[in-house]
């Protein structure tokens, strides 16, 4: 029973971990915790449920919700959040304009498509394999396999491509990069795009595997794998990842010994105690200021 509930927290915490990529993405460039991102992940899912049902295919329809969130991403940077840099305002006040971004989002989903939870395909079909005695859905396998291929084109990009230089350096020292002839508002807008996009294959992900879509599932999964990037170190696309799978491990373990009633309060104690204990996360570095 323990070896399947780590399979299944495992699934689980794949989701987790690239919702959490978004929140390190934009930390990485802004410090700013971007609470708009739980909407967001919720929109995708939502996008690509609408374009399946037009008839575009699952994995067409999911391409074009990536494309569409994705813009959302940029759009959600250059009218709220590129002027509150211009003005210089603190960073409390993009803070909470991120928390009214997601109330926009959720309320606009209800309004055009409704607050009932609907069917969503499964993405990878219905099969299982068996892993010694353990039976393991084909969708298990490919949450993790596409979870582990996002990671790795992700961190090809940040470490390997120019652009990806340019978003370093921008997390460095933006005026520097500025002076050096770096657009950081076109990185930034263009970080908002990745994590849009990686918002999107999590929505797909998750709601393929639980088959269903509803227009406020973001907002526990949001807060759930913000407290996966606090954990592995926010900023940090390897934190993101191992942050994911142990809050999907862990949840998945207190269902099955404490009640399904506790399963979301493992995520915030989590949170609490490496906020106490290390607060920089497992891969973080020392001296980053969150906010």
């Amino acid at each position: 029973m323990v070896t399947q509930q780590i399979i299944n927290g495992l699934a689980l915490g794949m989701g987790y971990a690239l919702i959490a990529v978004g929140y390190s993405l934009v930390f990485g460039i802004l410090r700013l915790v971007n609470f708009s991102h739980g909407a967001i992940y919720a929109f995708g899912a939502e996008m690509a449920m609408v374009f399946i049902g037009m008839q575009f295919g699952i994995v067409p329809g999911i391409i074009a919700a990536m494309l569409l969130t994705g813009i959302l991403g940029i759009t959600i940077d250059k009218v709220a959040l590129e002027p509150l840099r211009k003005k210089k305002s603190p960073p409390i006040a993009s803070l909470i304009t991120t928390i009214g971004i997601s109330n926009i989002i959720t309320n606009l989903l209800i309004i055009f498509l409704g607050s009932e939870k609907r069917n969503f395909p499964s993405v990878f079909g219905e099969g299982t394999v068996m892993l010694g005695k353990f039976p393991i859905s084909i969708t298990q396998i490919m949450m993790f396999v596409v979870s582990v291929l996002l990671m790795g084109i992700l961190m090809f990009i940040v470490f390997k491509t120019k652009i990806g230089l340019a978003m370093r350096a921008c997390e460095q020292n933006p005026k520097a990069a500025n002076l050096m002839g770096v657009n950081v508002n076109f990185i930034i807008s263009f970080t908002f795009f990745l994590a849009g996009v990686s918002a999107t294959i999590a929505g797909a992900l998750v709601s393929g595997y639980y088959q269903i879509v509803y227009p406020n599932m973001g907002f526990m999964a949001g807060l759930k794998a913000f407290a996966a990037a606090v954990l592995g170190g926010i900023g940090s696309l390897p934190g993101a990842l191992i942050g994911g799978l142990m809050v999907g491990v862990s949840e998945s373990m207190a269902a099955t010994f404490l009640g399904s009633t506790y399963r979301d309060s493992i995520a915030f104690i989590i949170l609490i105690l490496v906020l106490l204990l290390r607060p920089q996360g497992l891969f973080g570095r020392k001296g980053i200021t969150k906010v």
